[in-house]
């Protein structure tokens, strides 16, 4: 799928771990809503489709909170995949403009994540959670990945020092972004000196939960003619690619690898700027390894030589881990960011890209996740 449609607009509602009394959910949205139609230079008359994933929005929907935008529409969509969102409702807004079901597409997703809401939501994620992992006192996901981390190590000679060095890393892109929540700068030594969680995550390795909301505007490349856009080149997805009976080291992205680079009429080497899901890191290596950006066996020399040292621009916002994880916005983080880089808009951490690859992963069933996204853009103009 190489479309002539672009992501022509961008905005985030600030991350806070600490929103204030009256934040709701409607209001996040929102206002990343107003922000993204403000970057794309367009007034909300002008959308005429809309997509929205949240765990926070009820008891309204899509639709309640188009009406309370304002928004009059030809084409609504209502997302549940969280992590995967960005993939999924893109590859439906590209569809619904190509085939002239709606002209321009407004996707937002966000939550308010305080601590009683983030509780609430882990105990009661999905019935399989509440039926065979509470029981377990596996309140969140922690212990279940910090299984996953050590069959990850134990799989390609990791050490927690190779995990630490992706951790500080990407807090070094963090202090470059004004949004994001952690900015800090964090050496090694802070990294492994920080309290465990559940062996071997310790503090920084695990995502920590904030409210906010991400959004893009998306059109057919005309209507953004003669300005900076980032060209959706292909976007690619798999649901419930193991049936819940791998070992979780493989996400549905490695189904997706040849599709996306065949399609694109790209491969691994070519892209300049790279956004992963990044809840814990285990799993952004494990995204880079299934989209082919490295091989098995391969991950400690890579994690030195090309993260560590930032010569691959990967999760430039500082990812999930210091940017925060806004409820379902994590899924649509990485894919704002691609779209600020591509469109040269990404301020001191600006990096010379034409090519950015962002990748989604969510919705842990029972085990892992089961839906996995991944997109390929282009700046254009």
């Amino acid at each position: 799928m190489t479309s002539g449609v672009s992501v022509i607009g961008a905005g985030e509602s600030p991350y806070t771990r600490h929103p204030a009394s009256d934040t709701t959910t409607e209001r996040v949205l929102a206002d990343a809503v107003r922000r993204a139609l403000a970057d794309a230079n367009l007034q909300t008359s002008e959308v005429d489709g809309f997509g929205v994933c949240s765990f926070t929005l009820g008891p309204d929907h899509a639709i309640d909170l188009a009406w309370r935008l304002g928004l009059r529409l030809r084409w609504l969509m209502q997302d549940t995949n969280g992590g995967a969102s960005a993939g999924t409702m893109l590859q439906h807004a590209v569809r619904a403009v190509e085939s002239g079901d709606a002209s321009v597409v407004v996707l937002v997703a966000g939550d308010l994540m305080d601590q009683q809401v983030h509780l609430k939501m882990v105990a009661e994620y999905n019935r399989a959670t509440a039926d065979h992992l509470v029981p377990l006192d596996m309140l969140g996901p922690n212990a279940l990945f910090a299984l996953l981390t050590q069959r990850q190590m134990a799989a390609e000679g990791l050490t927690r020092t190779d995990y630490g060095r992706l951790a500080v890393a990407q807090r070094a892109w963090a202090a470059l972004n004004p949004g994001a929540v952690y900015r800090k700068p964090m050496t090694l030594d802070d990294y492994l000196n920080a309290p465990m969680v559940a062996e071997p995550l310790g503090r920084y390795d695990c995502v920590p939960p904030v409210t906010g909301a991400d959004a893009v505007v998306v059109a057919a490349d005309e209507r953004a003619a003669g300005t900076r856009r980032a060209r959706v080149l292909t976007v690619s997805a798999r649901y419930n690619s193991d049936d819940q009976t791998g070992d979780g080291l493989v996400t549905g992205l490695a189904d997706c690898a040849s599709e996306l680079w065949d399609t694109a009429g790209h491969g691994p080497a070519d892209v300049d700027v790279v956004s992963v899901y990044d809840d814990y890191p285990a799993m952004a290596l494990a995204q880079l390894k299934d989209l082919g950006l490295v091989a098995g066996g391969e991950m400690p020399a890579f994690i030195a030589e090309r993260l560590a040292t930032r010569k691959l621009a990967v999760n430039t916002s500082g990812g999930q881990l210091s940017a925060g994880q806004p409820g379902s916005a994590g899924g649509m983080h990485g894919l704002v960011e691609i779209v600020r880089q591509l469109r040269g808009q990404a301020g001191q951490r600006q990096v010379d890209a034409r090519l950015g690859l962002f990748s989604g992963y969510g919705m842990v069933l029972y085990r892992y996740g089961a839906c996995a996204t991944a997109g390929l853009l282009e700046a254009a103009e």
